[in-house]
């Protein structure tokens, strides 16, 4: 039986793929596009790509983005995670909470995985349906209605978690009934309208 012939690197869908990305690529997407290992690390030392993190390299041609964090940390999730909760809230501008991890809902059936979690990544476990999903550039995240009530169930302090719930009320982004969770959470500290 012959083998099949290798695939040549194919240096317009590597390009297309890392300018989707803000610049970014996992391992496994340069070898769809014909890159070997070998070749990424003939690319590193030459200077046309970065090594960000293990199986994510960024090429040259683009800087480091202003949320590149949130790229590299999705595609370590192999694009299964939603960035979710206070980073959620922040992308949304709702709030004063400024998150020093980048929070990610990971499938619930990822539980059970055993994996190397980047020291900036704060997991959290849930299956996200496509209605309760937003998009911030390339990355997918949870819309103010999950954000709000996800941070409402992991405990956010009542004063942020309240700042956010009144904005995002303010701006239309959801309506009080869709904040069930924000209300039980609130309620001892006199509810959103406190």
């Amino acid at each position: 039986m012959d083998e099949a012939p290798a695939c040549r690197p194919n240096w317009n869908r590597l390009f297309e793929t890392a300018a989707a990305q803000e610049g970014l690529f996992t391992t496994k997407q340069a070898a769809e596009a014909g890159y070997s290992p070998q070749l990424l690390v003939h690319y590193v030392h030459a200077g046309k790509a970065i090594r960000m993190r293990r199986g994510i390299y960024r090429l040259v041609h683009f800087p480091a983005g202003e949320h590149e964090e949130l790229v590299a940390a999705w595609l370590w999730s192999e694009l299964e995670g939603v960035v979710s909760h206070q980073t959620a809230l922040s992308l949304h501008g709702l709030s004063d909470v400024l998150p020093i991890h980048v929070h990610l809902t990971l499938p619930t059936a990822w539980r059970r995985r055993r994996f190397r979690v980047p020291a900036d990544v704060v997991l959290h476990h849930a299956d996200v349906p496509p209605e309760d999903r937003a998009w911030f550039g390339a990355v997918p995240m949870t819309n103010p209605r999950r954000s709000l009530n996800d941070c409402a169930r992991e405990g956010l302090s009542p004063e942020l978690l309240r700042q956010a719930a009144q904005q995002a009320l303010r701006r239309g982004l959801v309506t009080k009934n869709e904040l069930g969770d924000v209300e039980t959470a609130l309620k001892p500290f006199g509810g959103i309208a406190a």
